[in-house]
């Protein structure tokens, strides 16, 4: 097996997740019949657009922890977690589309996931740093 293809295949699983919310947000803007660029509105199309962007704020901070980890850790476990963190982001978005009030359990997930990725890295590197050197 090629070297943190399991990683990649996570990877493009978060951009397909995030395409599809984009594909939400499209498709809000056709029910409630508000053309771009309006951006509020319609509370259906608010909500969409706020969990597309939410996803966006999360996205740079998920990869480079999710590669990082893969990198220093383990790819396996790296791929896992990033699964979590896709499962946390639909819980999210089915949560927050229906109530924004439902949405903190999937955030909680995807917060928890990206953050064992963020400090497992750091706290690899760290010891990679003070054990051999730079």
């Amino acid at each position: 097996m090629q070297p943190h293809i399991l990683v990649a295949i996570v990877t493009l699983l978060a951009l397909l997740l995030y395409f599809w919310m984009g594909l939400q947000v499209a498709g809000a803007r056709r029910k409630s019949g508000i053309a771009a660029p309006a951006m509020t509105g319609h509370p259906l199309l608010e909500r969409a657009m706020r969990v597309h962007y939410n996803t966006l704020e999360w996205l740079p901070i998920f990869l480079a922890s999710m590669w990082l980890f893969a990198i220093y850790w383990n790819d396996r476990v790296a791929a896992a977690i990033g699964v979590v963190w896709i499962v946390g982001r639909l819980i999210y978005s089915f949560g927050y589309m229906a109530d924004p009030g439902k949405r903190a359990a999937g955030f909680l997930i995807q917060a928890l996931a990206t953050s064992v990725l963020l400090f497992g890295a750091l706290g690899r590197l760290i010891y990679v740093a003070v054990t051999v050197g730079f």
